[in-house]
């Protein structure tokens, strides 16, 4: 057990924290990363499934900071698969030197502010203390997964695995009957992949996702040189835009057009493939009759797909709009449902009753498995802050805070907390977005933020009351101004018992979000309470 003092302690070396440690050398400062893997990369590190593979094209998916790391990374395909991420990740992990930093195989397993001092101590599974002025929860948004609670779930002989703490050898699914339980994102990309290993797959699906397909291919030297000519350019662009992403959004109203154009657009948009559909019209998250034909057209192609009517109606989603669960990519999705050795059992009216010791039951019957995948998701944006539950000043907890959905100012700092910042918190963007601009755009703040507070002295800084109430109120104002807030989705956190349903992510866009935070910079960190001695909500 060890005792060690930094500047700046940040939790998790993904994406957020590897590029905070970055900047937070770049300012002088003596900085420690917390990392419970055995590498970096986050959410890469873990999702190590079959198929796993970006939703968001490799030529965007990549950090900005270093202009000579943009021109020097070569990605092979239109969209990444996880190992290449990974191999990404580690690269620039070697190539800024980062690892001396990080203190990997270490869990976080507490976080308290001492008043006194005005500093975070950060305890760790190893009985160790990290003592820093300031706190950096770099933890990712989808990093704690949901973990199955089915009933005879110890008695099931074979073996089990979570798409979200994939081993890191490999699952051969090799003349095995294997069952995957989740139809979610991780799911639709890995059962394609374990259909074609497997002696018979069996899927069982409480909710039909819609899914597009990615139209994955080789990278074309051309689309790469036109992005790497002009990268600045480009990426200023993203910046601008709802969701961060280049995407030539078609700026009309489905139903502005008549029914043999709306129809030729969105055929172009599926040819092309990837969430871009979503861009299609510009009223699609927002006005219903305009999304039912969005939702429509991909039932119609999902029909179009499968050659079982009774599998394909069973496919067809028709308890959300589309979109407002995250849209889905896959590699021949639905083409899997063809194969004399897949079978598809719909939960939805008939649950799960128990796991036995050979298989899965449903309505009496026994599925016989030799192997259940569980893709069952994650307890999304904050239960990882919350399982970690930092205790703030004059005895807060973030649990407590939280109790009724979390609540944050601009997604990157919580009242009572003083010095601990979140990467992509609730309350900002973040999961609607693309990660890496978000993740940017919020570590440049904090680290601004800072370099603020060191060149006048300050100590400590905390959201005013009033400041984060009206951003809360303005992030549901936001949702409910959209077809989002419709949907049982994790965004609201509908996957999770217990968990209260609130609209967690920003919805207003990347752009304007990112116009508002530097704004509040602009005036001396309006909303929040800076100073030399203890930080007071000015509310209270």
């Amino acid at each position: 057990m060890t005792s060690s003092t930094a500047d700046v302690v940040i939790v998790g070396a993904g994406f957020g924290g590897m590029y905070m440690l970055h900047k937070m050398r770049g300012l002088g400062l003596r900085a420690i990363v917390l990392e419970r893997a055995t590498g970096v990369g986050g959410t890469w590190y873990w999702n190590r499934y079959p198929g796993a593979r970006c939703d968001v094209e490799s030529m965007q998916y990549s950090y900005s900071f270093d202009p000579q790391l943009q021109q020097e990374w070569n990605w092979s395909e239109r969209f990444a698969s996880q190992p290449e991420i990974l191999s990404y990740a580690n690269h620039v992990a070697d190539r800024l030197d980062l690892r001396r930093d990080i203190r990997f195989e270490t869990s976080v397993t507490s976080a308290a502010y001492d008043e006194a001092s005005q500093s975070w101590m950060v305890g760790t599974d190893g009985g160790d203390t990290v003592t820093a002025r300031f706190c950096v929860m770099a933890t990712g948004c989808l990093s704690t997964s949901r973990q199955p609670d089915f009933p005879g779930l110890s008695n099931f002989k074979g073996k089990t695995y979570h798409t979200g703490h994939w081993p890191h050898e490999g699952v051969d699914f090799t003349g095995k009957r294997v069952g995957v339980i989740g139809t979610g994102s991780s799911a639709i990309q890995a059962i394609p992949v374990i259909a074609e290993q497997a002696a018979h797959l069996t899927v069982f699906q409480r909710t039909p996702n819609f899914s597009i397909p990615t139209r994955n291919k080789a990278m074309d030297g051309a689309y790469e040189g036109w992005w790497k000519k002009d990268y600045p350019k480009h990426r200023n662009l993203a910046r601008t835009l709802r969701a961060g992403v280049i995407t030539n959004l078609n700026d009309m109203s489905a139903l502005s057009v008549d029914a043999a154009e709306r129809q030729r657009v969105y055929e172009d948009r599926w040819a092309l493939g990837g969430t871009s559909f979503m861009a299609s019209f510009n009223d699609l998250s927002v006005n219903k009759a305009s999304n039912d034909t969005a939702a429509e057209f991909v039932r119609s192609k999902i029909r179009a797909t499968i050659t079982d009517p009774a599998v394909a109606e069973i496919l067809l989603p028709h308890n959300h709009p589309i979109g407002t669960k995250r849209i889905c990519v896959d590699s021949h999705y639905y083409e899997t449902y063809n194969r004399p050795n897949v079978s598809l059992v719909d939960v939805r009216n008939s649950p799960i009753e128990t796991i036995t010791a050979d298989g899965v039951m449903v309505a009496g019957r026994e599925y016989p498995v030799d192997i259940i995948v569980f893709a069952t998701g994650f307890d999304a944006m904050t239960g990882t802050l919350v399982g970690i539950n930092p205790h703030g000043r004059d005895g807060a907890t973030l649990a407590e805070e939280w109790e009724a959905g979390p609540r944050t100012y601009l997604g990157l700092m919580s009242a009572q907390f003083p010095n601990l910042f979140m990467i992509t918190g609730p309350g900002s963007p973040s999961v609607l977005s693309n990660m890496i601009v978000s993740i940017e755009q919020h570590v440049d703040w904090v680290s601004d933020c800072i370099a603020y507070m060191n060149r006048n002295g300050l100590t400590a800084i905390e959201p005013r009351r009033d400041a984060q109430d009206a951003w809360v109120e303005h992030v549901n104002e936001m949702a409910f101004r959209t077809l989002y807030p419709t949907a049982n989705s994790w965004y609201m956190g509908a996957n999770i018992p217990g968990k209260p349903q609130v609209f967690m992510p920003y919805i207003g866009g990347v752009g304007a979000y990112r116009v508002k935070c530097d704004d509040v910079a602009a005036k001396g960190y309006e909303g929040f309470e800076l100073g030399a001695g203890q930080a007071r909500a000015a509310a209270e």
